[in-house]
């Protein structure tokens, strides 16, 4: 049997987390106003487009992800999805007639999807042998976070310069550069996992019941989590009579502590079960949901920032390796089941936060509460066996 290649492009993977976020958060908040300004739908229009676009990054990456076990190597999938991500970009820079955009949308955008998975596949691939997997994990979930904290301000700031052709022109460059880094600096083949299996403490796959479970607990998890986003702008000015600013700076607060916590959670992972830290990240995310739907004023949303961070920086830094933990020799399926959880949990939040236009906003967050239980619960009964990292 053919020994693991031990180089490991650190650097070069970060740079292309790095550079995946900030396209990713460069683009997607301001997906809406680009449907509506630039390119003028209507906005039965826009509903379909926000359907359409995790419907089809779900099916691509669950095809992609089968089929990237069975590949010899993933750099060539890693780059044609980097790509499929410049061109993307490109089109959709010039672009500004629906039908053709919704084309580009369901097939190069949701391929370009498939990054995210399968760079976490890669990553925990080349880290068989190590004693601290899921800290190495949580650096790079870290990454992704650093980005959303950069890219929609760069965002605004190039649609100031430029408009929106200007924004995705230099989102397609830096999708362009992630694609050359991938080619120039990833390793060809992939290590040998079967050999590696006994020295690395992995036994069997999970069972099947314990990897659904799972699944459930995450997509309930983004589900709240995309309710607690959302409907926070809402919330605050309509229920608590506060300014949109102040909307901001609890998203920001939240951001800003989400990354020293993801690093916190990854080291406690080398002394902590994983699954235990994720259930108390169930924990901290119900009590905050509820926080949220009791408060009369702001000050009680801040200091709940700390227990929202906390939950995202658990289940979200976590999750992904708990997941791979599962699939010891299927880590294109694992990072895919996992990272499918998220645009399932959003469209499960829409029929919820278009409720909350009548019942107010108080709402969405007595619903992310019982969200979290349910987490909390499926992850009671999906205990898996204890994990090695």
């Amino acid at each position: 049997m053919s020994r693991p290649d031990r180089t490991r492009p650190w650097g070069a993977l970060g740079f292309v987390c790095l550079a995946v976020g900030l396209s990713t958060a460069m683009a997607s908040p301001y997906l809406t106003l680009f449907l509506d300004d630039a390119v003028q739908a209507s906005a039965g229009q826009i509903a379909l487009c926000l359907v359409a676009a995790p419907v089809s990054s779900v099916v691509i990456a669950t095809l992609v992800g089968r089929l990237s076990d069975r590949l010899p190597s993933r750099r060539g999938l890693l780059a044609a999805a980097a790509s499929a991500g410049c061109l993307s970009s490109a089109l959709t820079s010039v672009v500004r007639d629906f039908p053709v955009f919704l084309i580009i949308t369901v097939t190069l955008t949701a391929s370009a999807q498939v990054m995210v998975p399968q760079m976490f596949a890669y990553a925990r691939e080349a880290l068989a042998g190590s004693a601290r997997i899921a800290m190495a994990m949580s650096t790079f979930r870290t990454l992704f976070s650093i980005a959303w904290v950069a890219g929609p301000p760069l965002a605004s700031l190039l649609l100031t310069v430029g408009g929106f052709r200007l924004t995705y022109a230099v989102s397609a460059l830096v999708y362009a550069v992630a694609a050359v880094v991938v080619l120039v600096a990833f390793r060809h083949r992939r290590p040998d996992i079967g050999a590696q299996r006994d020295t690395d403490g992995y036994g069997a796959d999970a069972s099947r019941r314990t990897i659904w479970l799972s699944v459930a607990a995450f997509v309930l998890t983004w589900a709240a989590s995309n309710l607690a986003i959302q409907a926070l702008p809402l919330h605050v000015t309509q229920e608590l009579g506060a300014g949109v600013g102040t909307a901001g700076l609890l998203l920001g607060l939240c951001a800003g502590l989400e990354v020293p916590l993801i690093l916190g959670f990854g080291w406690l992972s080398t002394r902590l079960p994983v699954h235990r830290l994720l259930l108390a990240g169930a924990v901290c995310g119900a009590a905050y949901m509820a926080v949220v739907a009791v408060s009369d004023t702001v000050w009680p949303l801040l200091v709940g920032q700390l227990l929202n961070a906390a939950s995202i920086a658990a289940l979200s830094g976590l999750g992904i390796t708990y997941m791979q933990d599962m699939l010891p020799r299927h880590q294109g399926r694992a990072s895919t089941l996992y990272s499918n959880a998220i645009p399932t949990g959003a469209l499960l939040a829409g029929p919820v936060l278009g409720a909350a236009q009548h019942t107010g906003y108080r709402m969405p967050y007595a619903v992310g509460a019982l969200l979290y239980v349910g987490t909390l619960g499926l992850l009671l009964l999906a205990r898996q066996r204890a994990s090695p990292t």
